[in-house]
């Protein structure tokens, strides 16, 4: 079910309790920044959420209140992460969702990293 972004965070959301190691997960990438795992209901032959470690709800809560060090590290954690997984030839897509007409599900800022194979086009018509 889409999330208000406007909303507070919560702590109890599944990517807080996955940073928490109350959940498992298929790790692939972790820095003091960053956890990147693979999403569990994959949609493209690579599929990876990579999720900041602070509390943040959506990009505009992290772009807003992170401080820069903070989004320097998680945005050169998304890039290590394509790179390390070899999407950077072939190409690749990032998807952020905001708020329930951007078809956020989880109150957690986190990016989308879509590769793997030709993608087609960004939204569907």
């Amino acid at each position: 079910m889409p999330i208000d972004a406007t909303q507070g965070y919560d702590p109890e959301n599944i990517f807080a309790k996955i940073l928490r190691g109350e959940i498992p997960c298929n790790k692939v990438y972790e820095d003091e920044w960053a956890l990147a795992f693979h999403d569990i209901a994959p949609q493209a032959p690579v599929h990876i959420l990579i999720v900041p470690k602070g509390a943040y709800v959506s990009w505009d809560d992290f772009s807003a209140s992170a401080p820069a060090e903070e989004i320097a590290g998680f945005v050169r954690a998304v890039g290590r992460v394509a790179r390390e997984n070899g999407l950077v030839a072939p190409g690749y897509r990032l998807l952020a969702n905001v708020g329930a007409d951007g078809g956020q599900e989880v109150p957690h800022f986190h990016v989308h990293l879509f590769g793997g194979a030709p993608l087609g086009r960004m939204i569907a018509r």
